[in-house]
């Protein structure tokens, strides 16, 4: 009997039900970090990381996201967000999403993490468990070390309430003159330019004591284990040192206290002659910072205190965080640099892929611009098209050995590049500068506005300048967010493009950290489009067609639209719909009800999301067709990859764009198809394993929260980058 076809109703796929708010989504994703640190699984150390960065993401999302909320509510905006909330709605539930969260990770640290690091001969102590020697140890070393960088700043009719920097710890103290008996309130700053944690001799540890969070009964066992690292937080030591800053007066309270402010920056590039100079004075206004958006605080923290705190930095109840123990979890990261292997993720070395072995100088070390039979990088990419995936591909074997070479190879006449975000020793900006020296025209579109790179690029943009690069800035109005070079290369009688398509930063650094593809290629029809597309970004062209490449904002929007009706159109000729898309954001609320559509139609949709989404995946007759996955492990899932089934005519794209508006309308940005069979079924491979990893991956339930996936009784664990570390050792021969 054939399948009758589901009548279905007319839907508002706009409708707020249909959506989640992308702020709790990007809470969601942040507690997924946090369930890292959670995981006996994960190795210890590596706990310890995953909560810092959880305290690192939450700084940003105050900086930028929930500073920008609150800018809503004092503009008296009205209009309301895709899931149906006001400015102040989003506020309130930010707060009521986040307390339990921030909860967690405290107690995870001063209750599990601090006992455990203990276990292992690393102990992050409280002042009041040291014993009189270590004590005055300390006392000691705040007096040489500490004592002259510290500036108390009272607090009275005569001296206003001082600034407090962004993401400062700071001390807020009460003190009383014996004579008068009067209280004034101070503040002192706990110097960034010192470590956060103060180390004690490990001779002492002999002496040491243990609060009741470092379990009393294990005591013994403890001191016949070998200790790796003994200290306390710096503020524990200034604090307990106060008689010093305030000689002759009585010290009644003290308690740390923590800000975040808006950072967010804001150039009227219309208006702005100059941009780099525009930019720079907007980096000195963000120094000084906007409106403070959020207090963390102890709970021992007094009322008189708390309220001085919240009048002085113009905050409302909800601006404040209470929490058990330390503030300022972030520079927990202190301690990855132990010695202490054991306690960290397995290192990795990424491998060069098996077509690159004879040039990347394997057996002789070093890198070659050719091999003993000739063979150059450029040749490599003339026999065919190469991907490269990162971490798992040595980034400085590939791409960054892409430039370099185009930067001494004598035939190589330009070389244009897009600078997103790179690293402050980038082997890349001096490849270019190279060039430059060379006699090769460079070019170089430099993003100003990559939110806090930005100083960190107007340096890179003035020593590419001074070297004899042409430096541009991009266009008015758009963040240049893509990620391309392009090599033009004489060849016999001819010219040869050859380039790199990729989804993430030229940056060495992350290439370790962060999963990321790239495409290698010298194919005619998309080497023209990245001309077209250059010119787009450093002169007047209104370029409005390409050929292979999808643009924004020309015309991705529309092309990836009309790729998910295709496939609604192959279900309703009969045939079967599929979509595969990963991406780090899924927010677009057109994209979404595109999917919602698809979903209707009967195309199955899978999409591995690694952060925000929107969409909710499981609703009867919207989107039962679909399911999300997100994925959390020691690297940051950051590549895009895009699959249509296409009536068995499979397309396979790459690129630098998420599904959220601002790629899609806001930012350039290019999306490429991979045209070597090989290559389409190689990305396909990598969805698939995504798609069945059971230890990493959290479903996206209809409700919006997160199920992480375990492995059936029995059955294997799956993880998936573990197992595209290991594909990538056995490609390379070294499984």
């Amino acid at each position: 009997m054939p399948k009758t076809k589901k009548t279905l109703t007319e839907v508002n796929l706009s409708a707020p039900q249909y959506y989640f708010s992308r702020e709790l989504s990007w809470l969601e994703f942040n507690h997924r970090v946090l369930q890292e640190a959670l995981d006996p699984k994960t190795p210890l150390l590596e706990r310890l990381k995953f909560l810092a960065i959880f305290s690192a993401n939450l700084d940003e999302f105050f900086m930028v996201r929930v500073a920008g909320v609150k800018k809503q509510v004092e503009a008296r905006v009205t209009q309301l967000t895709p899931d149906g909330r006001t400015p102040q709605e989003q506020l309130e539930a930010i707060c009521h999403k986040l307390r339990p969260s921030v909860a967690l990770q405290h107690q995870q640290f001063d209750k599990i993490l601090r006992f455990e690091l203990a276990q292992v001969g690393v102990y992050i102590l409280d002042y009041m468990d040291l014993n009189q020697e270590q004590r005055n140890y300390l006392q000691h070393y705040f007096e040489k070390q500490i004592f002259p960088v510290l500036t108390p700043l009272a607090v009275d009719p005569s001296h206003p309430f001082p600034y407090i920097s962004n993401r400062s710890l700071n001390l807020a103290v009460v003190i009383q003159d014996p004579e008068t008996k009067e209280e004034f309130f101070a503040r002192v700053k706990v110097p960034k330019v010192l470590p956060r944690f103060v180390a004690l001799p490990l001779e002492s540890s002999q002496y040491q004591g243990y609060s009741n969070n470092l379990e009393t009964q294990n005591q013994t066992q403890n001191s016949k284990r070998k200790t790796i690292w003994l200290g306390v937080p710096l503020e524990q030591v200034i604090a307990h040192n106060l008689a010093s800053l305030f000689p002759g007066m009585n010290i009644r309270e003290c308690h740390p206290f923590r800000i975040t402010r808006d950072a967010d920056l804001s150039v009227q590039e219309d208006e702005a002659d100059d941009l780099l100079s525009a930019i720079e004075q907007e980096l000195r206004k963000r120094r000084l910072g906007g409106c403070v958006v959020r207090l963390e605080i102890q709970a021992t923290t007094s009322e008189t205190v708390r309220q001085t705190l919240m009048q002085e930095l113009s905050l409302n109840q909800n601006d404040v965080y209470e929490v058990e123990g330390m503030l300022g979890l972030g520079d927990l990261m202190y301690f990855m640099n132990l010695p202490l292997p054991e306690l960290k993720d397995t290192p990795w070395s990424p491998v060069v892929p098996p077509r690159l072995r004879r040039l990347a100088g394997l057996n002789g070390g070093g890198f070659d611009s050719q091999d003993e039979e000739g063979e150059d990088f450029f040749s490599v990419i003339r026999n065919g098209d190469l991907l490269v995936h990162h971490p798992y591909h040595s980034f400085s074997a590939t791409v960054q050995r892409f430039i370099t070479q185009a930067a001494c190879d004598r035939d190589v006449l330009a070389i244009k590049m897009t600078l997103y975000r790179t690293s402050g020793d980038s082997p890349i900006i001096n490849a270019l500068i190279a060039a430059a020296e060379n006699g090769k025209q460079v070019v170089v579109l430099v993003e100003l506005k990559a939110r806090f790179d930005e100083e960190n690029n107007i340096q890179w943009a003035r020593k590419l300048e001074q070297a004899g690069v042409h430096v541009v800035y991009g266009l008015v109005g758009l963040k240049t967010h893509t990620k391309v070079v392009l090599v033009v290369r004489r060849e016999d009688d001819r010219i040869r493009r050859y380039f790199h398509i990729g989804t993430g930063n030229y940056n060495p650094k992350t290439a370790r950290l962060y999963t990321d593809l790239g495409i290698l290629s010298c194919r005619e029809d998309l080497g023209a489009d990245l001309t077209d597309l250059f010119n787009y970004l450093t002169g007047y062209s209104r370029q409005r067609s390409y050929r292979k490449l999808m643009v924004a904002p020309v015309n991705l929007r529309d092309r990836m639209i009309s790729l998910i009706r295709r496939e609604i159109q192959h279900c309703q000729n009969g045939a079967s719909g599929r979509i595969v898309a990963k991406m780090n954001a899924l927010v677009d609320p057109q994209m979404i009800a595109a999917l919602y559509e698809a979903s209707r139609a009967g195309v199955k949709i899978d999409l591995i999301v690694r952060g925000v989404c929107c969409l909710r995946p499981g609703i009867e007759d919207i989107s039962e067709n679909i399911r999300v996955i997100s994925i959390v492990g020691r690297f940051l899932e950051h590549s895009r990859i895009y699959y249509f089934q296409n009536g068995g005519l499979e397309e396979v794209y790459i690129g630098s764009a998420d599904w959220m508006t601002r790629n899609l309308d806001r930012r350039v940005e290019a999306i490429a198809p991979v045209e070597d069979a090989s290559l389409a079924k190689d990305l396909q491979e990598i969805l698939g394993v995504m798609l069945a990893d059971n230890c990493k991956a959290w479903e996206l339930q209809p409700d919006g929260t997160y199920i992480q996936r375990r492995p059936p009784e029995n059955a294997k664990e799956q993880s998936a980058q573990k197992i595209l570390m290991d594909m990538a050792l056995q490609s390379a021969g070294l499984a």
